[in-house]
């Protein structure tokens, strides 16, 4: 129950001073209903999905990367800016990441429905 509440504490700060799960989350309420309507399989469906949460997981842990950081220091330090910058490659490599997904499996079907085959 401890753990739950944890958690549950860690979304509501995340949603409240993090613009970047806030538009995560954005693309998230667009993207869900669309990978729900495509007719592809159940495995592309997940691979959908997962893709899309893979972004949040690494966003929300490139935040704590962030936080503890700022923790410990507000001055620049060369390891800081290192930690740091490596959250944040790891959340570009994620989006990429979903995008191939995207790409791969709903690219075939817009293009097919933006030429009305």
């Amino acid at each position: 129950l401890n753990a739950t509440r944890y958690s549950l504490q860690g979304f509501a700060h995340a949603l409240r001073h993090e613009a970047a799960i806030r538009q995560e989350l954005i693309a998230l309420a667009i993207l869900l209903p669309v990978a729900l309507w495509l007719p592809v399989s159940a495995l592309a469906r997940l691979v959908l999905v997962m893709s899309m949460l893979a972004v949040l997981l690494v966003e929300l842990i490139n935040s704590s990367i962030e936080a503890v950081v700022d923790r410990i220091s507000l001055d620049h330090h060369p390891l800081a800016g290192r930690a740091k910058d490596l959250g944040s490659a790891a959340v570009f490599l994620s989006v990429v990441m979903s995008l191939i997904c995207w790409a791969v499996i709903a690219g075939p079907l817009a293009l097919a429905w933006l030429l009305g085959r």
